[in-house]
Parts: C-alpha cells; structure tokens; sequence
C-alpha cells in the first residue's frame, strides 16, 4: 500500500489524444485500492474524460483533480 498522502499528478487517459491506454473507471478503483486520497488526470490537450472521470472517482470515492497536458 502505498503512502495516503501520494497524490499522482500527471496521468494520460484512454481520451488522451496521443498517448496513454489507462481506462478512468479501472483508475479510480485502481487509485482507491492502493489508498490514495486523489488522482488528476491531465489528458493531452482535451477535457473529453472529464464527465466519465468525475462519476468515477466519486463513485470510488477518490478526488478527482482536473488537468490538461498542454
């Protein structure tokens, strides 16, 4: 487990346009889990996630923290 005070502040979704493969549903039950208070998704040059990551980590009752790569 990791340290609850890690907060992972750069991650690349499946709507990243360039890169990235990490699924917003299987990284919030990911981030929960390992007992991370919050995670930010900072997709590259879009917000197209944001909705689905925002149910997701409330469901999972992580905070989400909003970001763009740009």
């Amino acid at each position: 487990m990791l340290n609850e005070s890690f907060v992972h502040l750069r991650v690349h979704s499946e709507y990243s346009l360039v890169d990235g493969l990490v699924r917003v549903k299987d990284l919030c039950k990911h981030t929960a889990a390992l007992g991370m208070p919050a995670v930010a998704l900072t997709d590259l040059c879009n917000f197209y996630a944001l909705i689905k990551f925002q149910k997701a980590a409330q469901g999972a009752g992580v905070k989400p923290i909003y970001g763009s790569d740009l």
